[in-house]
C-alpha cells in the first residue's frame, strides 16, 4: 500500500519540546520494516517549533511570530537531521519538504509537488513533509496557510494517491466523551460517516507545543473519506501499533467511506 503517516509534535517530544529518543527511533524503525514489507510511505512530521523551542531553551511555545519562525527554522534542521541519521541505519533515504498553502492550492504549484512526492516514492525514499512555519507568517485559517499538519496529512494523503492515512496521536482514537475527564468513555472503532453527533465529540486543542486537536483529525477524515481514502487516529506513544493499522486489524478509531464489517 502506499501510506501517509502523521506524527504530532506530542508524540514526537517530551513536554520539555526536546526529542524523545526512544520514541522516534521506534518510529523510524517501523516505517523502515514497513518499507522492507513493500509498502511505500509517506511522513507528514509536526514538531519543527516544539523541537526548536527545546533546542533554543526557550520556557515554552512563542506567542510572537518571527520567535516562532526562529524556532521552526531550528527545530527543522533538528528534526530532519534525526530523521535521515536514523532511517540511514535501517538503509533508506529520506527527502524533505517544505510547503506552504499556495504549494497545494495553485494548480501548476500542486502539480509540481505532487509529481515530486511521486517520483520520490518512486526512487524508494521515505519523503518527509511540514508546512513551512519558518516562513509562513499568516494565522490559521487565512487562505495562504495550510495551518495544522493534521489537515496537511490529509491533502497529502489525496495528492500522493495514498490507500491509507494514520495518525498518530497522544489519544488512541475518537472516543465517545473526553477519556481524560469521562472514565465512562468508550473508544469508537469505526466511524463510516461524519455526522453533526460524531462532530460534537470532537475537544479542543491538546498540547501546548502543538495545534492539532480531535476537530481537525474530523476534517482531515472527511477529505480522506471522500476521496476514498481510509484514515486511522491511534495512539503514538507505542508505534509498534502501526504494524496492526497496516495489516487490517481493529486498532484506534478507522474512518472510511467503503463497505465491509465493523471489525
Amino acid at each position: 500500500m502506499r501510506i501517509v503517516i502523521k506524527i504530532g509534535t506530542s508524540t514526537l517530544t517530551h513536554g520539555t519540546g526536546s526529542l524523545n529518543i526512544r520514541r522516534t527511533e521506534e518510529l523510524c524503525k517501523t516505517i523502515s520494516d514497513l518499507k522492507n514489507c513493500g509498502h511505500e510511505i509517506v511522513l507528514v512530521s509536526s514538531g519543527a517549533i516544539g523541537m526548536g523551542v527545546g533546542r533554543l531553551h526557550l520556557p515554552g511555545r512563542p506567542s510572537d511570530m518571527p520567535t516562532k519562525q526562529a524556532a521552526a527554522a531550528v527545530g527543522q534542521c533538528e528534526m530532519m537531521y534525526t530523521y535521515d541519521r536514523m532511517f540511514d541505519m535501517y538503509n533508506h533515504v529520506s527527502a524533505q519538504i517544505l510547503v506552504s498553502g499556495e504549494d497545494v492550492k495553485e494548480p501548476h504549484r500542486k502539480a509540481n509537488f505532487e509529481n515530486t512526492v511521486r517520483r520520490l516514492l518512486e526512487l524508494g525514499a521515505i519523503p518527509v513533509i511540514n508546512e513551512n512555519d519558518a516562513v509562513v507568517t499568516d494565522e490559521i485559517g487565512v487562505e495562504t496557510t495550510i495551518g495544522e499538519n493534521d489537515t496537511l496529512s490529509a491533502i497529502v494523503a489525496c495528492c500522493a494517491g495514498a490507500d491509507l492515512l494514520i495518525i498518530l496521536s497522544d489519544i488512541n482514537g475518537l472516543y465517545t466523551a473526553d477519556p481524560r475527564r469521562d472514565p465512562n468513555a468508550v473508544l469508537i472503532p469505526l466511524v463510516r460517516e461524519i455526522t453533526p453527533e460524531v462532530e460534537a465529540l470532537a475537544g479542543s486543542a491538546g498540547t501546548s507545543l502543538g495545534t492539532g486537536g480531535m476537530s481537525t483529525k474530523l476534517s482531515a477524515a472527511k477529505l480522506c473519506m471522500a476521496a476514498g481514502i481510509d484514515m486511522i487516529i491511534i495512539n503514538g506513544s507505542s508505534p509498534e501499533a502501526l504494524y496492526d493499522a497496516v495489516e487490517g486489524k481493529c486498532v484506534g478509531t478507522r474512518f472510511t467511506s467503503r463497505g465491509g464489517a465493523d471489525t
